[in-house]
Order: C-alpha cells, then structure tokens, then sequence
C-alpha cells in the first residue's frame, strides 16, 4: 500500500513548474499557478507553508489529475 509523502508548498509548486504551470499570483500564504493548454486555462491553488496537511495535499492530487497523468502524480505524491 503507498504512503502519503509529507510535501511544503515549494515542493508542489516546483513539481507542478516542471509541469508547465507558472505562478501567476500569490496572496498572502497561497500561490495560484496556472497554465493554458489548448486554449484552456488549466488553474491550481497551494499554500505555501512548510508542511502541507495531508487533507490538502488530496486535494491538490485529486484537482492535478484533471491535468497531469495520474501515473506522473502518484510517484510524486505517494512512496511505496
């Protein structure tokens, strides 16, 4: 069964970065990223703390996969 990693904001952020997403704004803790595929804007919110909670962090997973390949995701937000 996987196991959770325990990722910081900046970490999500750089991976969704290698992913085509760019920061378009931050307020306050959080930071939008955003990339246009196709003509679609595809948009995603992190907070930048140095810790994510894991309730989050399944969020982030669950809205990236409309996104990235679940197969790219997994190895990144998941361990063996």
């Amino acid at each position: 069964m996987s196991k959770q990693r325990r990722l910081s904001g900046k970490e999500v952020v750089n991976f969704c970065e290698k992913h085509n997403f760019n920061i378009s704004r931050q307020k306050g803790s959080h930071i939008n990223l955003v990339r246009i595929v196709s003509g679609i804007k595809q948009v995603v919110t992190i907070p930048n703390h140095k810790e994510i909670d894991r309730g989050t962090l399944h969020n982030i997973f669950k809205k990236l996969l409309s996104f990235i390949s679940e197969d790219d995701l997994h190895n990144f937000f998941y361990r063996e």
